[in-house]
Order: C-alpha cells, then structure tokens, then sequence
C-alpha cells in the first residue's frame, strides 16, 4: 500500500506533459442512452469507447449514489475491481496527521463477514491475482485482479471494506507500525522531502500543508498524549467521510453486463449514503504572501533542479478544451527554437517539463522544472528570464489553431489505437476518473480535444506572470547556507522575498531571437492499413536470417492487429564490458547519442513513434516502437548518426559530469536496492561495481570516447527482432538499413563463434551458507535479500521453484510483514540471472539484519508443518492460481515483443514457454513441491545454498536485541548453519565454479523447436 503525493501525482502528469500530451477527441457519435432499473438512478449503455475496442461498458448510478463502470470482456485472462473513494489526506483531522492514509492499510484487516486479518490477501493470492491501494490528498484507491472464475467472491470481500470494517484494536496497534515504516523509508527521498517542503510553504492552515503519510508520533504517541483512542479515531474517520455517494467503483471480467450488475446490486447495495458534498477548496494554498518567494533547498542526493510554479485555478471543467495542455504542449516542447534547445545550447539544463499539474479540486498549478547543469545553478534568474521571453512569444502570437488541430489529429489516433490496458491498471485509473467525467465519456474524458478556446488559453497565460511565481532551487551547495528545516523530513532550506527589481526584469524580459515556434509534425502518420497477410503465418517468431554478422527474428502480428510494429536489436562487441573504463566509453556514447538527437526524435515522439539506445555489457541495444507507417525514416536517421557521430565538447563536460554524480547518488539509494545490487555482483562472472566505475572515470576523456565509437561498431554481431504489422520484405527492408549503414560507413565485420559466449552465474557448493555485509550511511533502515540458490534454469526445476513461492508468497507477507511488522517491504519470489534460478526473500527493516534474517529462517522453519497440512484442495488452488497467470496474455503488442525478446537475449529461444511450462506445471503434486522445499529451501537439505546480503545502516545504530520467540513462531533452532563472512569478493568468487550456459531450445541451425 502506497500513499501518493501531488508530487508523485505531479510525476506522472509532468511524464505526460512530457511525453507530448496525448490528447484525443472523441471520433464516436455520442449517443446517450439512459433507463431506470430499480435499484439505479441511472444506466448508460453508449459509452464512448475507441474503434478499435472490443469490450463492452455500462455505466451506473446507483440509487445510494455510488457511480459504476462495468466492462464485459469475454476473453479476459484475469478480472479486476477499483473502488476510489474521494476523499484523501487533506481531509485528516488537524490533530491526527496521516489518518486517512492509516484508514487505507486497516481496511485490509479483516471485516465483520470476514474476521480473518488476512482472508482478504489469501483469497486474492491463492486464485492467481495482487491487491494494493494508494492514499493521495483527496483520493484513497483500493484494487484487486483475480483469475476470472474467482471475480465474485473476491468482490464480496472487497465490498465489505466499504460497508463493515473491523479495526481490530490489535490490529491497529501493529500497522501503525507499518505506517511508520512506510514513512521511514521515505525519509530520505527527495522527491518526498520536496513534494512535503512545497505544502510546508504553503498558507498557513490550509489543507494543502498537511503531513498525509503519517507516523507512529502522529497515529499513536501524540493521539494517547490527547486522551484520543487511534482506533475510535479511524471509526469516525470511516463513519464521516466513506459515503457511497462519493465511491466510484470499476468492475472488469467475463460476465455479461446484466451480471455485473447484479454483482455491484447485491454487494454494494448496502453501502450507505450520507449525502456528503465532495471538498472543494476554492482558496488557493499559494496566496500573495506565498508568491514572489525564492527557496533554497538542500537535497540528500547530489542533485541540481530549478522548480518554477504559478498558482492557476482548476481547469477540469474546461477538459473538452483543456488549455493548460495546449499551454504545456508548447512551453515542454524539445524541437527546434523550443525553450529546452535555447538552455541547453547555453550549458544550463539537460531537461525540462512543463504544463499544468492537478492539486485538488478548486485549484491547480502551472509548473516549468529544468534540472541544472553546474553552469546552470549560477543562472537560475537568467533561465526564469528566458521562462518569460517564451511566454511572451506565446502572447504575441497568440492561440494557434493549426497547433490545437495537430494536437486533436494526434489524439483522435491515439484514442482509435489505443493499446488494452491490463485490467487492474484499467480498473484503478478508471475508478478514479468517475468522480471526474461524465458516464458516458469515462474513457474518453482524459483524451477528449474538441473545442478550440483561444480565450481560455489567454486566460492561462495571464496567471504565468512575474507576480504570481514561485521559485526553488535545489542544490548541495546551499549546505551551511539555510536557516529552516521542514517539520516532517528535516529538509533545510532558506526562503528569500525576490526582489522587486528583479520581477520588473522578467517583466520587461522581451523577445529572444532564438525561441520560435513549433513545426509542423512531420511524423504523424498518414497510412494506417494493416499489410498484407502472411500466406503462412507463423504462431511464433521464425528465424528469417541466420549469417556470419547478422540473426533475424520475424513474425507478423496476428492477434493485436493495429498499424504498429516493434523492432529490438542488439549489437554485440567484446570491447562493451572489458573493463570499467570501455563499459563507461559505451555509456557516454550512448547519453550523448540520445542527447544530440533530442530535437529530431521529440516529434516522432509525439507522433507515437519512439526509439531508445541503450547501452548493456554486451554492447548496444536499439528499439523503435509504435505506428509502422514511418518507422524506417526514423530508423534511418538513427544509423547514420550513430555511425557518424561527432561529440559535442560542451556536452561531453555536462554529460559526463552527470555520470559521475548518478554513481555517486547510489549510496542514497534505498537499503533494499543495495541488497540486490550486491547479490548481483557476489554472482556474477563479471559485474563492475559503482566504485570501479567511478575510480576509472579520469582515463574516459572526449577523445578517447570519440576514437573508441567507431572501433565499438566496427566487429559486432547484430541480433533482430521484427513484430507487428510487418511482412517479409519489409523486415528484409529493415535489416539492410541496419546492415548496409553499418557496412558502408565503418565498414563492420562480424565476430567470431567464441565472442559470443554469454556471461554465467557462480554456484554456491550445496549445504552451504555464505554473508555479505555492507553499509548504507543514509537511510536509518536496513534491509537483506536472502538468496536460495537452486539450479540452472529448466523446464522442471522453473515451474516447482515458481509454485512453491506462489504457494509461500501470501504467508510470508503475512508473517513477516503483518504479524511480526518486521517492515513495510517484504517480498518473496524468484530471483533468474545467466541461466540459474533461486528463491529470494527482501525484508527493508528498522531492525537488525541479523534478527530478520533469523526471522526469516523461522518462517522458512515453519514451512515444513504448513505445507504437510496443506490439503489438497489448497494446493489446487495455488495450482490454478499459477496457471492462470502463466497463461495471461500480454495486453499490448510492446509487452508481447518484450516477452520475445528476453527469449533472444538469453539465447534461450523457448518463444512458446508459458504453454510448455504450463502443460509440465500441471502435472505437479504436493508431494514434488515438499520433496523441492526439503531438498533446496529447508535446513538440512542436502541440496541447500544460501546467500545473505545485509545492508546494514550506519546513519544510526541497529537495533541488536534478538528476541527468542515472537506471535508463536519460534525462531530458527540450532539447525540454522552458521554462514561464512565474505571478507574480500574476488577472493570468494576464486574459490568457486560456474553454472554452464542454458542450451537454446531451438536449434538455431534450423530455427526449429525440440519438439
């Protein structure tokens, strides 16, 4: 359970300002059709939904007030709920900071029909789905998937959140603590410290300045200090404000629509109605005592970020306009004369987003963020000032029609085209969207772009005045320099009036020269035909080429059918990994590529045309995906600057500096990501680590990069993946773009045999347990990965060690995470590098690593009695529930081109591995799951390996007392094999072997599967 922030919130919607604001319009006759059931207000059956659609919607209103869409999706592989109940943290009491967010962790603690803590998780985990919830200011969201056969008794415990809670009163005294560690671990992020500074600054007493997440002080200390009982408090909480009238609730699975709606009738009929009005905050948190200021922040990370925010007023009732989007479309564009191109020419900024970003109902904000260069966080004011020249071209040249009509074409494609959803995702953005839109245009609302308003765009642009700014500058050079600290994070920081001279500068500012508007998008596709039909199709990739440079991957999409395609190619060089200084060569070839082509690629961007390069210790990996009609104009453009590349000295400085500062920022990582990082490097045959990088970072110079370039491209191996609406000749078409560029400009020779050798995984010795300790300096927490080494990858061995953690999956979440509170993160699951397999279980603690570890081995003690009383109904279930996700189907052709795709780069090539693996699943019993877990998991087991990497905090100290028992569970006896402290890992990695290399499943000779 996650509690978002606006600033989070503000991520996504900047991601999608900066992924050119995908408007659409609605390209469907509207028409409304609306009958009175019984027990409904209203019913909608004409929902807009796009061409290429095949699910089928109703709307609802229910007579207690509670808004419905239920989508009937006869081939859905998994069926999902979302209720969003609109009201979030800015509407905790003043004295209980966090409430609403605690209210959303103890709803999934049992209920009057369904007393059992974990009843509701243990329903969802054993037929085959995941649940979670989020708490924003003024929206908290729960939502579920099941395996759809399972869809209505998930609902009847889900419904029962919202209409009988239990609040336990044990319960509640543990998952403060859950709150609490929740906050703990994002006491150190900046993105929250900046996200709470900004509603710190804001007016005094508004609800904006809340503290939502919450602590143990402000859920439990301070409450008894106030004679307030926290579980009476969640009571009232829940009473006042869970109102049906302000739910909205999304139901997608196979039952016809007349079912679902009898389903929502019967378990959500009883949701009272008290008639509540939703908040509304017509006082903006940034009054003029808030404007005009200048914060200097200090971040944990080395971070540099200027911050520029005007108040505006809520534009959602205007979204068929949506003129802050238009506003936004222009201010974050990257193209040519763009506000972005114009900063980075001077050396000031590599990135920038802009638009409009939601803050609660009543009010918004306009937001222009820059991250800084060195230069650039010595000329903030010059870079406002810029700011402003542009919104002065925009208000000389005032609303452009042509530009608004672009932005509609675009989005009409997009709407038609629009990728299916996976069904949880659907759910949860649908739920929410219902307190936004109308019924009827629930789907289309976010992408509507039907009414061409030059006034309101005005009106926008006269909040983005000098007047009404706010500034934040962050940077670790303001360290020693601030006389604040922010209540909830101890963020320092110094707020500074601006000067009235300066606000008279931006507001002479001017024109510049060098900002100009937007082309026209040149990469908008006008064909949208599917090609011709493969006279035999393959129901797999078939090997179309297999030569001494180059192996292609073909097959035409017949089951997505839209006018897109995805090609993947890697290119293999030895030279990629050989040491740290040639893989930081690779890196910075790749960050300066992406950074010079910047301007070119943005609009195909937002024509629904992306590209990516990325570097790996193989070499280079290039993906161009989206609408197929100009994707070899792009792809063109990519090779011939890729094999003519020039290095840009000023950016090469700017880039390179920004390298060194992301290596370092990895110690203010969080703890649990330490733990993996370091598990990957003890097994890895070659892993170089941030401080080997980092040390070698003086021999990468400009010159060296430039010369290394053409001798990276110079020997490789290509490998090709081409799917989607492609045939045969054009994929052949694609290819010799590829091949021939390189050919004819560096003149590229394949490798040899020998070169293309993947790397592998060390083998810890059977009955063996070995430790790895390292500190994190920043984050009070700890955490550890334990690692359960198993086997090289087969099909055997991959599905017991998957159904045996699908089977552990809910207990342990609930033993270590709900029962004994050792942390917010605990997961358990399957951890596969280079071919080999193991159980991995992430426990991010504020106590010792030593004592989690033990808590951990208790657990896995325990297992033994559990799954000899598991009967054997149970174990279907898990069974099933494996099944049915191992069988889901990926929703968008990306995520299916994916799935083949880590076939390839395995060089495992099993591209129907979910049904073979499945038909062998199937014949598993208990017994082989128990004969696994006795053999690999238990203590004892002939076969066990174990790796423990703890992450131990220094910021203060462990906590070290290790209680013998706690809840019953007693802790691992003596059993328990004492580990082997790793001291020095190169001299650990000496001492041991290496798993072989998987064999391909298909013989690449013929192309052809074993079987």
């Amino acid at each position: 359970m996650v509690i978002l922030s606006r600033f989070l919130v503000s991520r996504l919607i900047a991601s999608y300002i900066h992924q050119r604001a995908r408007f659409i319009t609605n390209t469907i006759g509207y028409r409304s059709t609306y009958t009175m059931a019984a027990r409904e207000r209203m019913r909608v059956n004409d929902v807009i939904k796009g061409a290429e659609d095949k699910r089928v919607y109703r709307g609802l209103e229910l007579n207690n007030g509670l808004k419905v869409l239920l989508v009937s999706d006869e081939k859905t592989d998994k069926s999902a709920a979302a209720i969003d109940v609109h009201i979030g943290h800015m509407k905790d009491p003043k004295e209980l900071p966090g409430l609403a967010h605690f209210c959303e962790h103890m709803l999934f603690l049992g209920t009057e029909k369904y007393p059992s803590e974990n009843e509701y998780h243990k329903y969802i985990s054993e037929h085959g789905g995941s649940s979670n919830a989020y708490t924003s200011s003024e929206h908290t969201n729960y939502y579920f998937d099941v395996s759809p056969e399972h869809l209505r008794g998930a609902v009847d415990r889900f419904s029962q959140f919202f209409i009988a809670p239990l609040f336990n009163a044990s319960a509640t005294e543990r998952e403060v603590n859950a709150v609490n560690s929740e906050n703990d671990k994002n006491l150190q992020s900046d993105t929250w410290r900046l996200y709470q500074l900004e509603k710190a600054t804001s007016k005094r007493g508004h609800d904006y300045s809340k503290f939502g997440t919450g602590n143990k002080v402000t859920l439990e200390t301070k409450p008894k200090e106030m004679g307030l009982d926290p579980r009476d408090e969640l009571l009232k909480f829940h009473t006042q404000w869970y109102s049906s009238n302000i739910m909205s609730l999304s139901i997608l699975g196979r039952e016809s629509l007349d079912e679902l709606t009898e389903m929502v009738h019967t378990m959500f009929g009883e949701c009272e109605n008290k008639d509540l009005t939703v908040p509304e905050w017509s006082d903006h948190p940034f009054g003029p005592d808030q404007l005009k200021l200048k914060a200097y922040v200090v971040p944990v990370k080395d971070l540099r970020g200027l911050h520029v925010t005007f108040p505006i007023p809520d534009l959602h009732e205007h979204y068929k306009a949506k003129p802050g989007s238009y506003l936004g479309h222009m201010i974050g564009h990257e193209g040519p004369g763009s506000l972005l191109s114009e900063l980075k020419a001077k050396g000031w900024v590599n990135t920038l987003v802009g638009g409009e970003e939601s803050g609660a109902r009543g009010f918004m904000f306009f937001i222009v963020n820059v991250d800084l260069t060195e230069e650039g966080i010595e000329h903030t004011d010059e870079i406002v000032t810029h700011i402003f020249e542009y919104l002065n071209m925009l208000r000389a040249a005032g609303p452009l029609e042509w530009v608004f009509r672009e932005c509609q074409s675009l989005n009409a494609m997009t709407f038609r085209f629009k990728d299916k959803e996976k069904p949880q995702g659907f759910v949860t953005n649908v739920a929410s969207n219902l307190h936004r839109y109308r019924l009827n245009e629930v789907l289309s609302g976010p992408y509507l772009l039907e009414e061409y308003k030059p006034d309101l765009i005005e009106q926008v642009l006269s909040h983005l005045i000098p007047e009404n700014i706010r500034i934040a500058v962050v940077g670790q050079k303001f360290e020693g320099h601030t006389d604040k600290k922010e209540e909830w994070y101890g963020t320092d920081y110094k707020i500074e009036e601006i000067s009235d001279e300066l606000i008279q500068m931006w507001k002479n500012a001017g024109a510049n020269e060098n900002l100009r508007m937007p082309d026209a998008n040149e990469f908008i596709p006008t064909n949208f035909d599917l090609l011709t039909r493969d006279e035999e199709a393959n129901a797999l990739p078939c090997l179309m080429q297999n030569g001494p440079m180059s192996r292609v991957w073909y097959k035409q999409d017949n089951e997505y059918l839209l006018p897109k395609a995805c090609i993947a190619v890697e290119f293999t060089s030895p030279l990629a990994y050989l040491d740290p200084t040639h893989a930081s060569m690779v890196y910075m070839f790749v960050s300066l590529f992406r950074d010079t082509l910047n301007e070119y690629a943005y609009a195909a961007e937002l024509a629904g045309l992306v590209y990516s390069l990325d570097n790996s210790k193989y070499g280079l990996t290039l993906a161009v995906e989206g609408y197929s009609d100009k994707q070899h104009v792009l792809l063109r453009k990519v090779m011939e600057k890729m094999t003519s590349f020039q290095i840009d000295p000023k950016r090469f400085d700017i880039l390179k500096e920004n390298y060194l500062r992301g290596l370092k920022n990895f110690r203010a990582e969080q703890p649990h990501q330490h733990a993996t990082y370091y598990t990957s490097i003890l097994m890895a045959e070659h892993a170089w680590t941030k401080d080997e990088l980092l040390n070698n970072m003086e021999e990468v110079t400009l010159e060296r990069v430039q010369q290394f370039i053409p001798q990276l491209l110079s020997k490789m191996h290509i490998e090709f993946l081409l799917f989607g609406n492609i045939t045969k000749q054009k994929a052949s078409e694609i290819v010799a773009i590829v091949e021939e560029t390189l050919q004819s400009t560096v003149r590229t020779k394949p490798l040899l045999p020998s070169q293309l050798v993947k790397d592998r995984e060390y083998q810890i010795p059977d009955n063996s347990s070995y430790l790895f300790r390292e500190y994190n300096e920043v984050h009070s927490g700890s955490a550890l990965e334990l690692y359960y080494q198993c086997s090289l990858q087969s099909i055997p061995m991959n599905v017991v060690l998957e159904l045996f953690c699908q089977i552990i999956s809910e207990p342990c979440f609930n033993v270590l995470r709900t029962q004994e509170q050792l942390g917010y993160i605990v997961f358990s699951g399957v951890r596969r590098a280079h071919g080999t397999q193991g159980l991995r279980i992430i426990v991010q603690s504020d106590k010792s690593c030593d004592f989690v570890d033990q808590r951990a081995e208790a657990f896995l003690q325990s297992l033994d009695t559990y799954l000899d009383n598991m009967s054997d109904e149970e174990f279907q279930r898990h069974l099933s529930a494996l099944v049915a996700r191992r069988l889901e189907k990926p929703k968008k052709l990306s995520h299916q081109s994916a799935k083949y795709w880590g076939e390839i780069v395995s060089r495992q090539y099993n591209f129907d591995r979910d049904s073979i693996e499945v038909a062998h699943l199937k014949t598993l019993t208990k017994e082989d799951v128990v004969t696994f877990y006795r053999d690999m998991i238990a203590e004892g087991g002939p076969h066990r390996s174990k790796m423990a990497v703890h992450i131990v905090s220094s910021a203060k100290g462990e906590q070290a007392s290790v209680q013998s028992t706690l809840d019953g569970l007693e802790i691992a006896d003596d059993r328990v094999k004492q580990p082997t402290t790793i001291h020095n890992v190169t001299s650990f990695k000496s001492g041991l072997g290496l798993f072989p290399l998987v064999k391909p499943y298909i013989c690449i000779g013929s192309g052809k599967s074993k079987l």
